[in-house]
């Protein structure tokens, strides 16, 4: 019998205002970390199954060049978050990631 999945993706349909929020987040994320016009910035939306994991939280990853991938979890929904929840920018270098199959950590 398989196991079933940590994580969820949120449901297909989506509303305008979530992909407003979206876009919002991309764009604090380009500021913040002072990315590049065409650098590569992916917001997702995760629905948790994991007992005391919040459940929903947003996921960021970016790339600072085409080979480095940082990343950070905000435990909030898309439309819920603020500028101030992203981590400062001073951070950047302990958003590298070295999981090359995705966004894993030791907590969930």
């Amino acid at each position: 019998m398989e196991a079933s999945p940590s994580f969820k993706l949120g449901s297909l349909k989506k509303s305008p205002q979530h992909f407003e929020a979206a876009d919002r987040v991309k764009e604090w994320t380009r500021e913040r970390f002072d990315l590049a016009e065409d650098a590569a910035i992916l917001v997702t939306e995760l629905t948790c199954t994991v007992p005391g994991c919040p459940p929903l939280e947003t996921v960021v990853a970016f790339w600072s060049d085409h080979k480095t991938r940082h990343d950070f979890k905000i435990f909030r929904p898309i439309e819920a978050i603020v500028l101030d929840d992203l981590p400062p920018a001073w951070l950047k270098g302990s958003l590298i990631s070295d999981d090359e199959d995705g966004i894993n950590c030791s907590c969930c």
